[in-house]
């Protein structure tokens, strides 16, 4: 039985094209504030929490459980931004008429990739 061959300058792009993606989802950045102003979110990366800014003015009204509300709300809302920046940068590997609303970037790619391979070695 023959030894598959492996395609060097395939694997190189493929390792670079890899790269770039990795690469844009490290410089991934996205803020969110809350609707009153008093609170903003960063997130960076797949949605980890960079910053987060708490306005002086939110200590004039002690109501914790609104704080906290408005505090998760707001990074729910970076977080949003930073899968759709995720979602386009792996718009290419995701399975044709994918929708953001229901697909995760994290697996979703990666399992179309390997349907891809699977199709291609029959």
């Amino acid at each position: 039985m023959a030894r598959p061959t492996i395609d060097l300058a395939a694997r190189r792009r493929d390792y670079a094209r890899l790269h770039d993606i990795s690469r844009r989802i490290a410089d991934i950045e996205a803020t969110a504030d809350s609707s009153d102003g008093l609170v903003s979110a960063t997130v960076v990366g797949r949605g980890e929490l960079s910053e987060l800014h708490l306005d002086p003015r939110l200590y004039r009204t002690m109501d914790s459980t609104a704080l906290a509300a408005s505090i998760v709300d707001t990074i729910k809302d970076a977080v949003e931004q930073s899968r759709r920046q995720l979602f386009e940068i792996t718009r290419d590997y995701l399975p044709p008429g994918a929708k953001f609303e229901t697909t995760d970037v994290h697996t979703d790619a990666f399992m179309h990739q390997l349907d891809q391979e699977i199709e291609g070695a029959k």
